[in-house]
């Protein structure tokens, strides 16, 4: 039985929802790195990155090349950039409005947790 559209589109926003593969794509952004790169960058154990690597992969958003016994990743296209950079502008102007509110309510008088 066929998935759902929405079902997909759930899935691949779930797949997204986890810091360590938020920041690979992030440092992936500026161009491929190698796994010790990102081991560097992301100080986290290599085996938690590989699992979260491994999930990039199958969602098909990175992609991987050896070379030697290194392994490089890189974004999948330009179609994954754009999309951390639409979430970027988007959670910009999310907590720029939230900015907006603080300093409202602190000119009020009332103090925010």
């Amino acid at each position: 039985m066929a998935v759902p559209l929405y079902q997909a589109k759930a899935d691949f926003f779930r797949m997204l929802g986890h810091p360590v593969r938020i920041r690979v794509l992030g440092l992936l952004q500026s161009g491929p790195l190698p796994v010790r790169g990102l081991l560097a960058a992301i100080e986290v154990e290599s085996s938690a990155l590989s699992q979260q690597l491994a999930a990039l992969r199958r969602s098909g958003i990175v992609v991987s090349t050896r070379d030697g016994s290194t392994v490089v990743y890189e974004l999948a296209g330009r179609e994954a950039t754009a999309l951390m950079l639409a979430a970027r502008k988007i959670l910009t102007e999310v907590l720029a409005g939230r900015t907006e509110v603080l300093a409202e309510l602190r000119e009020s008088g009332i103090q925010a947790p």
